[in-house]
């Protein structure tokens, strides 16, 4: 039987994307003087099938869960952090959290797989495939099975939502994530784990220097294994397979995706190693501070709207950009063009 997630994506308008470009022309300005705002409008016009684009309808999914690498001090915070940061995300005083209720989104809370055996109470979605993964520097973080109930649980949070979106972010928490992350865009073939390898948390040059050997002997046990969705069972984090299939299922339904930074785009990289079609429904919002982040944008021709040095994840740097997207929305529907002006056109 296929599975769901190499079912079709929807695609884009390319006839009204021409629409949009022909209405930029009449706007009462200099072509192209508004700069990139205006392919954003274009893109938008070409995702949503309609003149008029709109970002009003947000909804925010931060998935969270533990690695067992972390156990291999890779990360300058313990591994308690990741289901103590659940709970503020739901009390409300996380960066996520803060910027959600500024641009009026909606926020989901996912526990994918923390290492707490003790339930989140609601709001918090509370579905662990297991609590945290195995230790990549000597077993796969998953099985295969759970990998593909992972990929399930992220579309089952798009599926969920009571009115379609007119944009998704997918946020992540997990203390050693970077570790995974770095470890998958090696092996999807991005650059060298040295190259891609970063501080994360705040480590130090020795603590990096560390967390390269880790990786790299992550690496050295998978060997040439190739099939994406076994890699992200063998490196992978519950909560980057989950970030996967949320992507995935977005794409299929034709919504607009923004990615936030370095773990968020390799999760975006495995959608669309897993379903090309999904690299139409990609937005980049930031180019993160960590190293391997411009790697993998490189590695999927992205060209991120901002570049603020944001390294915190949970999908803060994708939801600050939200105004980028809202304001290419406004100035290409509320605009003049030259005939309703009466200003010449040259």
């Amino acid at each position: 039987m296929k599975e769901w997630f190499l079912d079709s994506c929807a695609l884009p308008d390319p006839d009204m994307a021409e629409l949009s470009r022909q209405r930029q022309l009449q706007l009462t300005k200099p072509p192209g003087s508004l700069g990139r705002l205006e392919a954003l409008a274009i893109t938008l016009s070409s995702m949503q099938g309609k003149l008029a684009p709109a970002v009003d309808r947000v909804e925010i999914a931060v998935f969270a869960g533990d690695h067992g690498i972390a156990n291999e001090a890779v990360s300058a915070f313990p591994q308690a952090v990741t289901v103590e940061m659940v709970k503020n995300f739901v009390r409300g005083g996380a960066a996520i959290s803060v910027m959600a209720r500024q641009i009026k989104a909606g926020l989901t809370v996912i526990n994918a797989g923390t290492c707490s055996e003790k339930a989140f109470g609601a709001p918090v979605v509370d579905r662990p495939i297991a609590f945290g993964t195995g230790n990549i520097t000597t077993e796969a973080a998953m099985t295969y099975e759970q990998c593909i109930e992972a990929l399930a649980l992220g579309k089952s949070i798009v599926d969920g939502y009571e009115s379609e979106p007119e944009l998704v972010i997918g946020g992540e928490m997990g203390i050693g994530n970077t570790s995974s992350a770095t470890a998958l865009a090696a092996a999807f073939g991005v650059s060298t784990a040295a190259k891609l390898v970063g501080p994360g948390t705040g480590l130090n040059s020795e603590g990096v220097s560390h967390k390269l050997k880790m990786i790299e002997m992550a690496l050295a046990r998978v060997g040439k294994e190739s099939n994406t969705i076994s890699l992200l069972a063998e490196l992978g984090g519950f909560e980057i397979a989950a970030l996967t299939g949320f992507y995935l299922r977005a794409a299929q339904r034709g919504i607009t995706i923004l990615v936030d930074g370095f773990i968020s785009t390799v999760a975006a990289q495995a959608a669309c190693r897993i379903n090309e079609g999904v690299r139409d429904w990609l937005v980049f919002s930031h180019i993160s501070a960590e190293p391997g982040h411009q790697l993998v944008l490189q590695a999927l021709s992205a060209s991120p709207l901002l570049a603020l040095e944001m390294r915190l994840g949970e999908g803060s740097g994708a939801a600050v950009t939200v105004s980028l997207l809202r304001s290419a929305c406004a100035l290409q529907n509320e605009m003049a063009t030259f005939a309703e002006a009466g200003v010449s056109d040259g």
